[in-house]
């Protein structure tokens, strides 16, 4: 692998982009204090191929795969039976909006639902598209207002989800608000006040039951509490099992609906199919995407209890492109995977490693603050070391990313101090233990190395520089 990322291909592409999307009248401007600060320019992919478990950049260096398409190919890059399948929809059906894959993929996603309690399904084209159904679909059934959600949880970038998400940014957008509640999320880590992790989820319930009707909005006027069973784009953190079967308490004690968003957590990403079975609760609603179409087509949807979705004539979704032929190929072939090659099954396998290998990095390493770990969710949040206080936290994150980017893994971190990886549930073993490896050298180096962090080469400039 070269030490040049991007190299020069990737470079000319990306130059174009700066005249044409955002930001781009003050890149120049930009880059140019990143590099007074002493920042070097950020190690970026530009993919020129993706297959399997890897993907290669335009410039020929090879990535064993932990972004995976921002948690999307379940089944790795470019899978070749889910590909044909939606070659053949598409060749079949072009697109009309009414065909038999969308009853097909509609009946299978019902019988694999949590405790097969969610008999009915609508059809969307993204996870933001299906979040949005989501909160609607519960304030129509219920005739109510409100819809609480959970501070750092993330549900899409449409002006809906921005609303009702904790982690976007609602700037200008405060006309919007209307019946959108953001919750305290308990974090297992920064806990106020010196409370333990369990006091801090009983704070977080209480907080939910009382605070909110008592001084927000009349428990008969909320529908809904919304809730990721992992919190995946705010850092991949895993709530506890009573914070989970807390909120299906309150919601049942309240006449309140739970839904669960697992756009990124379900679909065996947790190693289970759904992320709410590590809790032994059962969501009223449930939002699906990501994984469900193997990674080469769009499509996503809601599942509901049959009275909420078969006696709702306020509510009304979907859009052209909801359940295309093509989408509903992918999505019945990827399901058809999972049950034929045991897909759930290797992904704990994997989970395992993973938990193994990782298990003593937080006592090794002092740049490291914590692990977390769901099945194949994974989030490693970082720190400076003692010695440099000051320092943001976020810079070992994104050192500690482009020394993997460099030494041969790609991997998530955004303006956080996480890395977040999402491999294929299908990874090779082999392939899956030598990223980790590569990883935790690349830690490594930065804990050894961190006096200077901010000049290395390692060290990622791009965002960190805007």
């Amino acid at each position: 692998m070269t030490k040049s990322i991007p190299g020069p291909k990737a470079k000319a592409i990306l130059k174009r982009g700066v005249s044409l999307f955002q930001n781009g009248l003050i890149f120049d401007d930009k880059l140019q204090q990143a590099a007074k600060r002493g920042f070097r320019p950020a190690g970026q992919v530009m993919v020129g191929k993706a297959l399997g478990d890897y993907i290669w950049d335009v410039d020929g260096n090879k990535y064993i795969d932990f972004q995976n398409g921002w948690a999307t190919n379940p089944l790795g890059n470019a899978h070749p039976e889910v590909i044909e399948a939606v070659h053949k929809a598409q060749q079949r059906y072009g697109f009309h909006y009414d065909h038999p894959l969308r009853y097909e993929l509609a009946e299978n996603i019902t019988q694999i639902t949590p405790n097969q309690a969610l008999s009915r399904f609508t059809y969307e084209v993204s996870g933001t598209e299906a979040a949005e159904s989501a909160f609607y679909m519960a304030m129509c059934y219920k005739k109510r207002r409100h819809v609480i959600t959970f501070s750092s949880s993330f549900h899409g970038n449409s002006i809906g989800t921005k609303v009702f998400g904790g982690l976007n940014s609602r700037k200008y957008m405060e006309g919007w608000n209307g019946g959108a509640i953001i919750a305290p999320y308990p974090h297992s880590d920064f806990i106020p006040a010196g409370m333990t992790e369990k006091q801090y989820t009983d704070y977080c319930l209480h907080y939910l039951e009382y605070h909110i009707p008592d001084y927000i909005a009349a428990k008969d006027n909320i529908a809904a509490v919304m809730v990721e069973p992992g919190l995946a784009e705010g850092g991949n953190w895993i709530p506890t099992k009573e914070f989970l079967q807390g909120i299906r308490d309150i919601c049942d004690r309240n006449d309140w609906l739970m839904i669960a968003d697992e756009v990124l957590t379900g679909l065996g990403r947790t190693a289970k199919m759904w992320a709410v079975e590590h809790y032994d609760v059962t969501p009223d609603i449930l939002v699906i995407g990501k994984n469900l179409s193997g990674g080469i087509e769009a499509c996503a949807g809601v599942a509901a209890r049959d009275e909420i979705l078969g006696n709702n004539p306020d509510f009304s979704a979907n859009s052209t492109f909801a359940g295309t032929p093509a989408g509903c190929a992918a999505g019945i072939k990827t399901l058809e995977i999972f049950k034929r090659d045991n897909i759930i099954d290797h992904a704990a396998q994997l989970a395992k490693i993973a938990k193994d290998v990782m298990k003593n990095w937080e006592e090794k390493y002092e740049i490291v603050r914590q692990i977390r770990l769901s099945g194949l969710l994974l989030g490693v949040s970082f720190q400076p070391p003692e010695d440099k206080k000051d320092d943001k936290s976020w810079w070992y994150a994104r050192a500690v990313r482009s020394e993997m980017l460099y030494t041969g893994v790609w991997a998530i971190s955004d303006r956080e101090e996480n890395i977040r990886m999402y491999p294929a549930l299908n990874m090779d073993k082999k392939t899956f233990k030598e990223g980790l490896t590569i990883m935790e050298s690349a830690i490594a180096k930065i804990n050894r190395d961190g006096q200077d962090v901010g000049n290395s080469p390692a060290w990622p400039t791009g965002d960190a520089g805007f």
